[in-house]
């Protein structure tokens, strides 16, 4: 299977993915509470996600944009600015109401442990159920390591899911600690170094 750079036309076909993908994921469950509405506003986030990260050229997908994708976000680039906070609002506010306090402070927090020697941030890695099992993530998640050992930076990334602790292990990262969120799921932080 070949991967290869995210790209404006595959917007809607990744966030409809990384929504299927993130659909049992504890954090996203935890976010976007109502089981019935969360693929809606999954997708929204996620379309968010795409367009502000592809901009980096640091983010990949399948062959056809369709499978899911590993986004990344270059050193000191990670954090959104005011214009994206206010956009991704517009977008899902109603699919937190009436849990927002929650939500910003368990979120706040998690950002309040984001490292900060230079690294590149992987934001989000997510292939469609359809595709799992088949090392789709592994292919997708791979240019970005790559480029981490050339450029010698370190990675980082949070997950929600304890079973996605064994497979980012298997590709150098280690867990830095964890992080219980309000009335929510655990999140753990990993690093890994530059090979």
């Amino acid at each position: 299977m070949s991967v290869r750079p995210v790209s404006g036309g595959d917007v809607d076909r990744l966030a409809v993915a990384l929504a299927r993908a993130f659909q049992d994921d504890p954090v996203t469950c935890w976010v976007y509470a109502n089981a019935r509405r969360r693929p809606h506003w999954a997708t929204r986030f996620f379309a968010w996600q795409v367009r502000r990260l592809m901009v980096q050229d640091v983010s990949w997908t399948t062959a056809d944009g369709a499978g899911g994708a590993a986004l990344w976000a270059l050193p000191d680039r990670w954090r959104e600015d005011a214009r994206d906070t206010l956009t991704l609002l517009r977008l899902t506010l109603p699919g937190v109401l009436p849990r927002l306090p929650r939500v910003l402070r368990g979120l706040g927090q998690v950002e309040l442990r984001h490292p900060s020697e230079r690294h590149m941030y992987l934001a989000v890695l997510g292939v469609d159920p359809d595709r799992q099992g088949r090392g789709v993530g592994s292919q997708l998640i791979r240019p970005g390591l790559d480029l981490c050992d050339r450029e010698r930076l370190p990675a980082y990334l949070e997950t929600g899911k304890e079973a996605n602790l064994a497979f980012y292990g298997r590709h150098g990262f280690q867990v830095l600690d964890r992080l219980d969120l309000p009335k929510g799921p655990p999140v753990w932080f990993l690093w890994r170094e530059p090979a």
